[in-house]
């Protein structure tokens, strides 16, 4: 289940502001920062997006 548009377009990243990808998968729900330098992935339970950093899983 992806995320609606305009709650992407209004959506940040907590720890740079820079806007979210959403790569919702059946699987692994998350959106990614597209930051350069940052590029957290955040988990979305329940169809809510948990954008706390300590939440946020580090790129590989």
């Amino acid at each position: 289940m992806s995320l609606e548009a305009g709650l992407l377009e209004i959506l940040a990243c907590p720890a740079c502001h820079a806007p979210l990808d959403d790569r919702t998968a059946a699987d692994t729900p998350e959106l990614i920062c597209t930051g350069k330098d940052c590029g957290l992935a955040y988990p979305v339970r329940d169809g809510i997006p948990v954008l706390l950093v300590d939440e946020a899983r580090r790129p590989a």
